[in-house]
């Protein structure tokens, strides 16, 4: 699968969000990488930043965007097809979106999510 083609089935996992979710999401970006960090070669996504039940006023004085990315090459390694691809993009945004809101893996398992 391409970059551009993965990418599409990145946006097609945030259009998953629904519309009232995705407007409460607030200072986030969403980037596809290729590789997953060193120490973690077989990770799918990562949530970095305060969640949104942690912010308080002070929050939001300098702070950087919160960042969601999403690993390409980890991603396509476990699929066997654009299919498999495009369900396990969908389920890692939905899954990191959810640590945004504060929803830790614990929970995110019990959902079914992870």
């Amino acid at each position: 699968m391409t970059r551009e083609d993965f990418e599409d089935a990145v946006r097609d996992g945030l259009d998953l969000v629904p519309a009232d979710l995705a407007a409460q999401m607030d200072n986030v970006v969403v980037l596809v990488e290729d590789d997953a960090p060193p120490d973690d070669p077989e990770l799918l996504g990562v949530y970095e930043g305060v969640p949104l039940t942690e912010r308080d006023l002070m929050w939001a004085a300098g702070s950087l965007p919160d960042r969601i990315a999403i690993f390409r090459n980890p991603t396509l390694a476990i699929c066997e097809t654009r299919e498999d691809v495009v369900e396990e993009v969908a389920i890692t945004v939905v899954h990191e979106i959810a640590h945004h809101f504060g929803i830790d893996d614990d929970r995110l398992h019990e959902l079914g999510w992870a």
